[in-house]
């Protein structure tokens, strides 16, 4: 089992910069890939970015190819979002999300983190 837990969420203007983070319990965490998803009000969650277990390979949306970057520690157990020049469309719900096989379909991640709200305000 593998319990997420998400942070670093909150209020910025646009232009802005925030930087997620996901701290994993669980002693195979190198053997999960990765994933960041996210729901606007209304919307349906989508995917945002996913990395390999090593960390060798990143995969965005195209919404955010550019802007976002993921990483992971995975001594720490934890992987990272780092958001830049942030646009209020950007405002969601982040989660993140564990995987035995990359990919960006949400029924590929068996374990999900609890959320965290990004605001970017205009």
């Amino acid at each position: 089992q593998v319990r997420l837990v998400e942070s670093g969420g909150g209020l910025v203007q646009a232009g802005g910069s925030l930087r997620l983070s996901c701290a994993a319990s669980g002693r195979t965490f190198s053997n999960y890939a990765m994933g960041w998803f996210r729901q606007a009000p209304g919307k349906e969650r989508e995917f945002v970015a996913a990395i390999t277990g090593s960390g060798f390979r990143q995969y965005y949306a195209d919404s955010v190819q550019g802007r976002f970057t993921i990483s992971r520690d995975n001594a720490k157990n934890t992987v990272y979002l780092q958001m830049n020049s942030l646009k209020p469309e950007d405002t969601a719900v982040y989660y993140c999300a564990a995987s035995t096989t990359i990919g960006q379909a949400m029924d590929r991640y068996n374990y999900w983190g609890q959320g965290t709200q990004v605001t970017v305000s205009s």
